[in-house]
C-alpha cells in the first residue's frame, strides 16, 4: 500500500491539457526557479503525506485528465497581505485514464486507490476526445 497521498483539483477556464501546459509557461503561474505552481488559499493539514511522492491530478471540463508530482509547498503572501499556499510543481504533465468528476471547490485529497492510473506510454501522445464524447463513456463506464 502507498503511504503518499494526492490532490484532486478543477482546473477552472481550461479546454485541455495543453492549455494547461500553456498556461503554466507563463511567468505569472511559476515560482521563482520557473516551476509551475498553483497557489491556493488553504495550507494542506496532511502536507508530510503529500510530499512523499504526491500528484495533483486536474479536473478539465469535468474529467480527470491528467496529473504532475508535488515538488514542494512554499508560502506566499498575496496583495492583500493573507498567507497562501503555493502548491510548487513537476512541469512534466502526465496524461491519466479519464475519469468523469462532479464539480466543488478548491481542492480534496485523493487517495494512490481512488485515483486514476496514468496512461501508457504508448497511449499518451493520443489525441484527447472531445470533452462532451468522453464525459458521456466516462458516465457509463466506458473510460
Amino acid at each position: 500500500m502507498s503511504d503518499h497521498l494526492n490532490l484532486i483539483k478543477l482546473s477552472v477556464g481550461t479546454d485541455g491539457v495543453e492549455d494547461l501546459a500553456a498556461w503554466q509557461a507563463t511567468p505569472h503561474a511559476q515560482t521563482a526557479d520557473g516551476l509551475p505552481r498553483h497557489v491556493t488559499r488553504m495550507w494542506p493539514k496532511r502536507e508530510a503525506e503529500l510530499l512523499q511522492g504526491g500528484s495533483i491530478y486536474w479536473v478539465i471540463k469535468g474529467i480527470v485528465q491528467c496529473r504532475q508530482r508535488i515538488l514542494r509547498l512554499d508560502e506566499v503572501t498575496g496583495q492583500d497581505g493573507i498567507r497562501r499556499c503555493a502548491i510548487v510543481l513537476d512541469p512534466q504533465v502526465i496524461r491519466t485514464n479519464q475519469a468523469l468528476r462532479r464539480p466543488f471547490q478548491g481542492w480534496r485529497y485523493l487517495t494512490a486507490t481512488d485515483a486514476p492510473a496514468d496512461l501508457s506510454e504508448s497511449r499518451s501522445t493520443d489525441d484527447a476526445l472531445p470533452a462532451e464524447l468522453s464525459a458521456a463513456l466516462a458516465d457509463i463506464g466506458v473510460l
